[in-house]
This record gives structure tokens, sequence and C-alpha cells, in this order.
């Protein structure tokens, strides 16, 4: 394997030399000027640069050293970028700091400690590219899109996985934007009929009268504007799944004609007359309780205890324990990605409001408020003026409860407002790095 790559912008020719000895572990490339840099940065992709703000034509100022550091972290955000000051320009190398550059280091140049800074920042860059790698091999997952440290959360994603291979009919109940369709599919990709459709239908959105032709589809002529034979969504899940989303809220007269389905498997087109074998399987979702919906005579019984051959509730976002922060942090990283925007931080009111929020929405609500922020925020960090969220807002914290739970918690929300360091979470907790990893190992925390 050949040596890393490090880029010196450095118009001094002396001091060129100087680090180019002093880096001898490294590929040294230079480049004297603007111009240069960007060029030998597309060239070279290097992960770490060492940059003097005094570049030619502004050698005295600060100005043309500013805008290098605002096209490298442009063009390649993940480089660390190192500024090399005079006391003098102490000012204009913090400026650099807040804007995305890595560290500074000043003049005169201690070699020993430059080669420790350059050596730390190639290993941060490393480990970012290696969680990356992480992150992408886990995308592939079927339950990929599940983030989490909450343990009612984390035990409904192995639910998934013992349930996933049988054919079971399954009961998804959760709020509205709690990740419903997310663990069906989930469901569906773990499942024998993977390689098949997955259909999902919304039975609250589609009007009763269209609901019908739309799940069993219909013959030419059965209806005005009935021009074609049109298979019905069962037909399109032949073989796959079929998941029903806010089944609560299907029509009686709809409820008999999918219990027959799922009693003989066979259905039959609107204005049809023969039966057609269908062969899927079922996941139904709703925030109502159908079960006492069955009671008062809004939902078939019958056909609520064929839905529910197995039930698996998922948590609201107000009952799991750091997820609130966790998933901002996910979010974030997303929408700077998607927006080509250097990645922004968080500052501490703006975690403050985020875990005091009930997100009354869920994860829905709480992606949609990130990606807003990222789009707004004007600065390095996201502030609680960003997130817009309403004030009053009080965390709910209970006293009372017993040590080893309250524990559990602090630490929960300690690793997801840190972004999962252990070094700032300790910091947040007023413990050490050896204390925390033995209490995280007492409360099976990963």
């Amino acid at each position: 394997m050949g040596k890393h790559k490090i880029l010196v912008v450095e118009d001094d020719p002396g001091l060129q030399k100087q680090l180019y000895w002093a880096l001898d572990d490294y590929e040294v490339v230079v480049a004297d000027n603007r111009e240069a840099a960007m060029a030998q940065l597309r060239r070279h992709q290097p992960a770490v640069v060492t940059m003097d703000l005094g570049l030619p034509p502004d050698a005295d100022g600060a100005s043309e050293g500013l805008t290098l550091l605002s096209k490298i972290l442009a063009a390649a955000p993940d480089t660390k970028v190192i500024i090399l000051s005079g006391n003098q320009e102490r000012s204009n190398a913090l400026k650099a700091v807040a804007v995305g550059a890595y560290d500074f280091h000043q003049k005169p140049l201690d070699m020993e400690m430059l080669s420790l800074v350059v050596a730390r920042a190639f290993y941060l860059h490393g480990m970012q590219q290696e969680n990356r790698r992480m992150l992408q091999i886990q995308s592939d997952s079927p339950l990929a899109g599940i983030i989490s440290r909450d343990p009612a959360l984390l035990k409904l994603c192995r639910s998934v996985e013992k349930v996933a291979p049988s054919s079971a009919t399954v009961m998804l109940q959760g709020d509205s934007g709690s990740g419903k369709e997310l663990v069906a599919r989930g469901l569906h990709q773990l499942s024998p009929r993977h390689d098949k459709r997955f259909v999902a239908i919304n039975c609250a959105a589609i009007p009763e009268h269209l609901l019908e032709s739309e799940l069993f589809g219909y013959e030419k002529g059965a209806f005005t504007g009935a021009q074609r034979q049109t298979p019905g969504k069962l037909e399109l899940a032949h073989g796959g799944t079929l998941f029903l989303d806010e089944i609560g809220d299907m029509a009686l007269s709809l409820q008999a004609k999918l219990l027959r389905f799922l009693q003989e498997r066979v259905i039959e087109r609107v204005g049809g007359r023969s039966e057609i074998s269908i062969d899927a399987r079922v996941i139904c979702a709703t925030h109502r309780n159908l079960k006492a919906l069955a009671a008062e005579g809004g939902f078939r019984e019958d056909l609520y205890y064929r839905l529910s051959e197995i039930v698996l509730a998922i948590p609201p976002l107000r009952e799991r324990t750091g997820d609130s922060a966790l998933l901002a942090h996910h979010f974030r990283n997303k929408f700077c990605a998607a927006e080509s925007r250097s990645v922004l931080s968080f500052s501490p009111d703006a975690l403050a409001a985020i875990e005091a929020h009930a997100w009354p929405g869920n994860v829905r609500e709480l992606e949609n408020c990130i990606r807003r922020a990222v789009i707004m925020a004007d600065g390095p960090q996201i502030t609680a003026a960003d997130l817009g969220l309403p004030d009053g807002d009080a965390q709910n914290l209970n006293l009372r409860q017993v040590r080893e739970n309250a524990e559990y918690r602090v630490m929960a929300q300690a690793l997801a407002r840190a972004d999962g360091s252990i070094v700032k979470a300790a910091e947040l907790l007023g413990v050490s790095r050896p204390t925390l990893y033995d209490l995280m190992s007492h409360h099976g925390l990963k």
C-alpha cells in the first residue's frame, strides 16, 4: 500500500522544503496558489491539506486563503484542512476553523507537534471513511432504515427477523409517522417472497367506491369508464406481499370481501364471475385500536382475528429514550449531503429542544424538521431558532424511577447527544471513559 497523500499549500519555498522533509511519512504534493491547489486537489484527492492563509495575490491578508478553504470544503467536504498561521493571524485562523477547517497550528512551526496533528487528521478521516463504508453495508440490510438504541424498538427488530420467514398475517400498530411501512418492507425483504413484489395501498387515502376496484381489480364494462380488464393490487401482489396501511378505515362492506380472501385465498374482480387464486402474504397497519373498534361494531371481529395472527407494536418516538437526538444527527448528515453543505453541528439549545419536544408526528415530523433546519441554517451550527419548534415543551424526567432505569436513560441520551462519541458522552456525564464503558457493558449498550 502506498503512502497517504497530503497537499501542502504554501508560497514560501523555504517553508515548502521544510514541510516536505518533516512530513516524509506521507506523499507530499505542493501548491503555491489557489488555482494550483484546486488542480492538485482534483488530481490527487488528498485526505489532509495544510495551508497558509496568506496566499498571492493577497499574501499579507487572509482573503485568498479563506476563499481557497471554502472551495476545498465545497469540492471535498471530508478533507481535513490544517491552517498554518502566525500569532498576528490568530483571529483569521479561528475564523477558518469556524467555517470548517479541521485545526490550526501557529508559526514558527513545531514540526513534531504538527506531525501529531496531521497523523490525527489522517486517522479521523480514515475512521469517517470506514464509518461510511459500514453504513453502506448496513443500508443493504432490510432493517437499515430503523435507527434506534431504544430496547423496545430493538426487541421489535428481533421479532421482525423471527416472523418474516413465516407466512403468518402480521398487524403493525403504531402512531402515524412511526415507521410502519418501513417495518412492513423489512418483513417482506427478510421473507422467502423478497424477490417478488411488495404492493402497498393506503385504505384511508382512497374513497370506498374506488378501493374495491383498486384491491380486487375489475372486468371491462363493470362500471362507467371501465374500458379494459384491470388487475387489482391483490393480483399484482401474487407471490409477494400486500401491505394494507390504515386498515381500520376500511368500510365494513369491503371488510367482508377481504375476509373471504383471507379464508379461501381466492378473489373475484368487480363485474367478474370467475374465481382467481391468489398467493399473497398480507401485512396490515393501523394507528387505531382495532380490538376496541370491533367491540363497538366499527370493525369486523372475525376479520380482526384473521389479521392479528401476529401483532407488532411500534413505540412512538416520544417513548424511545435518546432516539430523537440520535435520529436528528442521522438526518442532519443525510440532508447536509443532499444539499451539498459541509456537515453542520447542533448547538446545545437545539439538542435540548429536540429532546424536549413530544414529536406528535413521530419520525416523519423530525425528518422534515431537520431538513428545514439544514436548509435555513446560516452558520456552521443548527440552532433552536432554525428548528422552529414551539416553546413551552418541558422535558419529562421521572425522578422516582429506579436507579438502574435512570442510569440507562441518561447514558442513552448522552450517547445520542454526542452522536455516539464515547469521549464526548463521558464529558457530558462527568465520568471517565473506562467508567462509561463499564456502565455501557452493564446495561447492554453498544
